[in-house]
């Protein structure tokens, strides 16, 4: 994977793809949602990869390292994937959203890439570490009902029940 990338990932454990659209939780942070999606084509589903700040970008083409800090920017809406101390709406666990106006975020924007060897390379395995909290992109295996039908609930996880490629 090299920086500037536009990728889906996939939680390998659930066999869902991390997804968001322009939807607000309806409590805690009150932020875009991010969810978990089946689907395999859908415009949603693309995130770019993206330096820690913006004013330390990474170099676009440059190999993901493992180790390095990244965000995500949801390409449709160009907010960041972000996490903070607010309980998840369905099981509690720690909130996942969507925050930040054109790429532009704060700390909790920032992610760590935890994988073997030096690089991240296409189709392995990861984990994607939180810098702020600690916790593991995951997912808690409830399902919303209406307006997100059927998507499931992506969280802050403190073991990495499962991994992302």
């Amino acid at each position: 994977m090299t920086c500037g990338s536009v990728v889906k990932l996939q939680n390998i454990y659930h066999k869902i793809r991390l997804h968001s659209h322009d939807v607000k939780y309806g409590s805690g942070s009150g932020q875009q949602s991010v969810t978990g999606t089946e689907v395999k084509e859908d415009v949603n589903s693309h995130w770019a990869i993206k330096g820690p700040t913006p004013k330390k970008q990474c170099v676009r083409g440059v190999p993901v390292e493992c180790g390095q800090e990244v965000r995500f920017e949801h390409t449709t809406t160009s907010r960041n994937l972000h996490s903070h101390h607010f309980g998840s709406p369905l099981s509690n666990a720690q909130e996942v959203s969507a925050f930040g106006d054109e790429g532009e975020g704060d700390t909790g924007d920032v992610w760590t890439i935890v994988c073997e060897g030096d690089f991240w390379q296409r189709d392995s395995t990861v984990m994607i570490k939180h810098a702020d909290t600690g916790v593991f992109l995951g997912a808690s295996g409830h399902t919303y009902g209406r307006p997100i039908n059927g998507q499931m609930e992506i969280v802050g996880l403190s073991m990495p029940d499962s991994t992302t490629k």
